[in-house]
């Protein structure tokens, strides 16, 4: 099953899911502070193995949230945060819906004068 919808756009629900885990969110966070890193360079600065490294990286290219690019022997990896915008498009637009259903609550439990 593919990661993406559409024309090649990853799907929402493998954005959510990549960032579902707090070393991925944390991958995401120091990629976005360097242009690009290998995993090794990742792997310095977490308390885990390059090989798990290796596997959250693969989760982030899939979902579309990572690029990786080959310089000779290296592959180093780059944020995509395109798809972070989808994410926080459908946040916002459901965070719309529930003011709605707040407010139209707030409209009945409010005693008429």
């Amino acid at each position: 099953m593919s990661a993406t919808a559409g024309q090649g756009q990853p799907a929402l629900g493998a954005v959510f899911s990549a960032l579902s885990d707090p070393t991925r969110r944390r991958v995401v966070e120091m990629l976005s502070r360097r242009s690009s890193v290998t995993a090794t360079g990742l792997a310095q600065e977490c308390p885990i193995t390059r090989q798990a490294i290796a596997k959250h990286l693969a989760t982030l290219v899939e979902a579309g949230l990572v690029s990786a690019v080959h310089e000779g022997r290296e592959t180093r990896y780059r944020l995509t945060p395109e798809p972070l915008t989808g994410a926080m498009h459908w946040m916002a637009m459901a965070g719309a819906r529930w003011d709605e259903r707040l407010a139209r609550l707030a409209d009945r439990l409010t005693p008429a004068s």
